[in-house]
C-alpha cells in the first residue's frame, strides 16, 4: 500500500481502482472545464502571512455550521453516484462523517436510498440535498422521507434546473447500472476490487428514485431522465413552498451571484451555499473562492455564507473561513477517498484535511478557528 499523504495520493489510487466512466463523472467540469478548474487554482493564488513565536498549545478546529456542533467547518457535499465510486459508499461515507463529527449530505441522485443511510448509520442525523422534479407528488414524499430518517438539514441545490454538458459523460455512456458495452466490460475488468464490491451489494440504481417515481422501475441515462424530469420551471416560489413543507433547517446550494444571495436571505433559508457546482454547470463562471468575499459583504449579517469549490487540502478551509465562509464542503476530496479506499479512505481524507487545516492555524498564529479572519492572508493575493 503507498504511503497517503495528501489528496492527491487518494485520486491517483481511485483513479486506479474506479472504472473509467465513474471516476470521470466525478473528476470533470462541463466544456472546457475552465471553471472546474479555476475553483482550484483560485486557491494556489491566496497567499498566508506566517506567524512566528506565538503560543500553539491547545489548538482546536470546532466549530458550528447551522447551529449543528462540528469538528472542523467542513461538510460532506452531496455528491451523485457516490454508491459507484465504491459499493454502498454513500453509507460507507456517511459512516466516516459520523465518526469525525462533521455532517455528511446524501444526494437526490445517490445508489443509496434515504433509508438505506439512516439504517446503515444506527439513525445519526445527516443531512438531505434536494432536486426540484416537474413531479411535485414525489418530491413531497422525497420530503417526508427525509423528515422520518430525521434528517437534521435539506439542502435545495438551485443550480441544476438543466444539467450541463460534461463530455466524458457522453463519451462513456454513463450510466447506473453501466451499460455492458464492450468498452466498459473491457475497463471494468481491470477493476477486480470494485467489482468484486458490486458483487456483494444490490444496490446499483438510483434508490431515491427507482420504485419511488410512478412509471419509473428502472433508469437508463442519467442525462437523459434529468433531462424529462429535472424542472426547468424552478423560482423562489418553490423555495417558499419547499421550506413551509420541510419546517426545519433549510441550506440554498448554487449561490454566486449577489443579487440571488439578497434574494437567498429573502426567502428565509437558514444559510446558502457559494457554489457554481463544482464547474459542471456553466462553464466560464466565476470560481467559488473569488465569488464568496462580495456575497459574505452584502449577506453575511442576515444569513449564514457557505462555499463549495475547488477544496483540496486544510489551507484552503482556512482560505474560504478567513474570507466569510461559515462552512465548507468537499466532494471531490471524499470521492476520491472513497474510491481508493471504501469508507477508510473517506477517513483518510478526512485526517488529511484536518491535519492541514490544524498546522496552517497555527502557523498564522492562531489557535482556535473561530479567531480567524482576513488578518491570516497576505493583502494583494485575495479577492476583495
Amino acid at each position: 500500500m503507498p504511503v497517503i499523504t495528501n489528496i492527491e495520493d487518494l485520486r491517483v489510487l481511485a483513479q486506479k481502482r474506479v472504472p473509467r466512466m465513474f471516476y470521470d463523472y466525478a473528476d470533470s467540469g462541463s466544456w472546457t472545464e475552465g471553471t472546474y478548474r479555476a475553483n482550484e487554482s483560485d486557491f494556489q493564488k491566496i497567499k498566508l502571512r506566517q506567524r512566528v513565536a506565538v503560543n500553539m498549545e491547545n489548538r482546536s478546529t470546532a466549530t458550528t455550521m447551522i447551529g449543528q456542533k462540528v469538528a472542523m467547518p467542513v461538510a460532506i457535499a452531496p455528491t451523485g453516484l457516490t454508491g459507484m465510486q465504491h459499493a454502498d459508499g454513500e453509507i460507507l461515507a456517511a459512516r466516516a462523517a459520523k465518526a469525525f463529527g462533521i455532517p455528511f449530505t446524501l444526494s437526490t441522485m445517490s445508489i443509496c436510498s434515504i433509508e438505506d443511510v439512516a439504517q446503515g448509520t444506527d439513525g445519526h442525523p445527516f443531512w438531505f440535498q434536494l432536486y426540484v422534479m416537474k413531479d411535485r407528488d414525489y418530491i413531497e414524499r422525497l420530503i417526508d422521507r427525509a423528515k422520518a430518517a430525521q434528517c437534521s438539514a435539506l439542502m435545495l441545490t438551485l443550480d441544476l434546473q438543466i444539467i450541463g454538458q460534461r463530455h466524458k459523460d457522453l463519451k462513456n455512456g454513463l450510466s447506473a447500472p453501466p451499460k455492458l458495452t464492450v468498452a466498459n466490460i473491457l475497463n471494468m475488468m481491470t477493476k477486480p476490487r470494485w467489482g468484486l464490491g458490486m458483487l456483494g451489494t444490490k444496490r446499483h440504481g438510483f434508490g431515491n428514485i427507482v420504485g419511488h417515481v410512478k412509471g419509473v422501475e428502472n433508469m437508463g441515462s442519467l442525462s437523459e431522465w434529468t433531462a424529462k424530469q429535472f424542472d426547468p420551471a424552478l423560482n423562489w416560489g418553490d423555495v417558499e413552498w419547499i421550506k413551509k413543507r420541510w419546517g426545519g433547517k433549510l441550506i440554498l446550494k448554487g449561490i454566486q451571484d449577489v443579487e440571488d444571495a439578497k434574494l437567498a436571505v429573502d426567502s428565509g433559508a437558514d444559510a446558502l451555499i457559494v457554489s457554481n457546482h463544482g464547474g459542471r454547470q456553466l462553464d466560464g463562471a466565476e470560481s467559488s473562492i473569488r465569488a464568496l468575499p462580495a456575497i459574505v459583504d452584502a449577506v453575511g449579517q442576515h444569513i449564514e455564507v457557505h462555499m463549495d469549490g475547488g477544496i483540496r487540502s486544510g489551507q484552503d478551509v482556512l482560505k474560504a473561513r478567513a474570507l466569510g465562509a461559515r462552512g465548507t464542503y468537499i466532494g471531490r476530496a471524499f470521492l476520491y477517498g472513497l474510491g481508493a479506499m471504501g469508507q477508510a479512505g473517506v477517513t483518510k481524507a478526512l485526517e488529511i484535511i484536518h491535519k492541514e487545516l490544524d498546522l496552517t492555524m497555527a502557523f498564522c498564529g492562531h489557535t482556535q478557528i473561530e479567531t480567524v479572519d482576513q488578518r491570516i492572508l497576505l493583502p494583494g493575493t485575495y479577492p476583495v
